[in-house]
């Protein structure tokens, strides 16, 4: 089942591929940058989110797909990684995948020579975690 943090998530990646989520059946279409703020979703992106889950929204969509985000957001659906570009996707529990992947219109994807959407990273935890290899490594090392 896709909860709403992967649905968040899914979003975000493609929001770093500059894919826009269409609102309001068509009115608008909202593109949150930056994305992250250090570990976190930034402000920008959580204030479209309030949007997209918003009932006054209306129907929401990523651009190049059919499935709204109302829809992912039920027991129907779960994210797996797109066979083509390893990007998440929704797909169905039950009956026939997706239509398309995000990627299908996107030209000169995926591209192996630039860097992939990302999830955000705690830079502490990630800075925490050399230190200690780097004294785990010296107290090895002195023994």
């Amino acid at each position: 089942m896709a909860n709403k943090e992967d649905v968040k998530k899914y979003l975000a990646y493609w929001f770093q591929l500059g894919k826009r989520v269409v609102v309001g059946n068509g009115v608008a279409s909202l593109l949150p940058q930056p994305v992250y703020r250090g570990d976190r979703y930034s402000q920008e992106f959580e204030e479209c989110w309030q949007k997209i889950i918003s009932p006054e929204s209306g129907d929401c969509y990523l651009e190049g797909t059919h499935e709204t985000i109302a829809e992912l957001l039920t027991s129907a659906w779960e994210m797996s990684p797109c066979s083509r570009c390893n990007m998440p996707i929704p797909m169905r529990n039950v009956g026939m995948p997706a239509e398309t992947c995000p990627c299908n219109n996107l030209p000169g994807w995926p591209n192996t020579d630039l860097p992939a959407p990302r999830s955000s990273i705690d830079n502490q935890a990630r800075l925490m975690g050399i230190r200690d290899r780097l004294l785990n490594n010296l107290s090895t090392k002195s023994k």
